[in-house]
């Protein structure tokens, strides 16, 4: 299979000094689904950026449908959709005008770009509401729409940044399923996410991202597999009593790895069902008071803990807090 996308090394640092990407390295193949699952701040909208020729790395080289994206920008944006994560949606436009303006950019006119509006408006169930202004469009309407602008002059790759971000869980499924159809297709897609059941569900393959650099990549089942056993979850009652916590796991046999993230203790073990009453009554006579203890098979969030060192809503919330990537 021929590769859609390639980066090679990739390296951008803004000032402050803020290290965005640190030698960043993945291929995506040809009709995929590729994510770049991480918390914000991992650098994954920066990538997209010098990928669509927004922004250029400070060293390493990328190609995108063949085309490099340093050599040839113009080129590359002649194949490649994109859709932001902010709207790219003129409110005061009805539905209709928004497509038509943005085929009109793309060199589309008369017949072919009447065509293709109505092609797009139907495809994405907005025909009913095309005379509409946008700006009485749903959320879920807005980014059908959104994803109808990035696809009217037919490219060949379609870069999603947080696709499903702010969107009701029932419209974010639906929004899945048109993106499944657009890759059954044949398109090419990046999408990226903090969603870990978005990538779980909806990628042919995962790059996951922490502070610039790719620390694991493979389909879903293929990182889950890497944690052979199951995931003991304990809830410390008090606080101050996550160390002596730590340190009683640690101990016992059946526990293979241990991390704490606040309150919250993640241990790996063998077999989950028989490592519980072990866990429980090795913090009990550690005289650590648990407020709630559950197991399950392992996660994308196991993976992260055990590639990143820290779990994906830790890594979240070492973030500003303004709920934008940074990098």
């Amino acid at each position: 299979m021929a590769n859609a996308i390639e980066a090679r090394e990739l390296r951008k640092t803004y000032p402050g000094p803020t290290v965005a990407l640190d030698g960043l390295s993945f291929e995506v193949g040809e009709g995929q689904i590729f994510a770049l699952l991480g918390p914000n701040g991992a650098g994954k909208s920066t990538t997209v950026k010098v990928l669509t020729t927004l922004t250029v790395p400070d060293s390493g080289r990328a190609r995108v449908a063949g085309i490099d994206v340093l050599a040839d920008p113009r080129a590359v944006r002649r194949v490649i959709g994109v859709v932001g994560q902010r709207s790219g949606v003129d409110d005061e436009a009805e539905g209709r005008e928004n497509l038509e303006l943005q085929g009109q950019l793309h060199g589309i006119r008369g017949r072919e770009l009447r065509r293709r509006v109505e092609e797009l408006l139907e495809a994405m169930g907005l025909a009913g509401a095309a005379e509409r202004l946008a700006g009485t469009y749903s959320g879920g309407m807005r980014r059908r729409l959104d994803i109808a602008m990035g696809l009217v002059h037919r490219p060949r790759v379609l870069f999603l940044d947080e696709p499903t971000t702010g969107l009701d869980p029932e419209i974010r499924v639906a929004m899945w399923d048109e993106i499944r159809r657009l890759r059954d297709q044949g398109l090419t897609i990046l999408l990226t996410t903090h969603y870990l059941e978005e990538a779980d569900e909806l990628a042919d393959s995962i790059a996951i991202v922490d502070r610039g650099r790719i620390v694991a990549r493979g389909t879903a089942a293929e990182l889950k597999a890497e944690l052979e056993g199951d995931t003991v979850h304990v809830e410390v009652a008090a606080p101050g009593a996550e160390a002596r916590a730590r340190e009683a796991l640690a101990r016992l046999a059946e526990v293979r790895e241990v991390h704490v993230d606040g309150r919250a203790i993640h241990a790996r073990v063998g077999d989950g069902a028989t490592a519980l009453p072990a866990v429980l009554g090795a913090l009990s006579a550690a005289g650590v008071p648990v407020a709630a203890a559950t197991m399950a098979r392992p996660s994308l969030d196991d993976v992260y803990m055990r590639h990143a060192g820290r779990s994906f809503e830790e890594a979240e919330r070492s973030r500003d807090g303004s709920g934008r990537e940074a990098a």
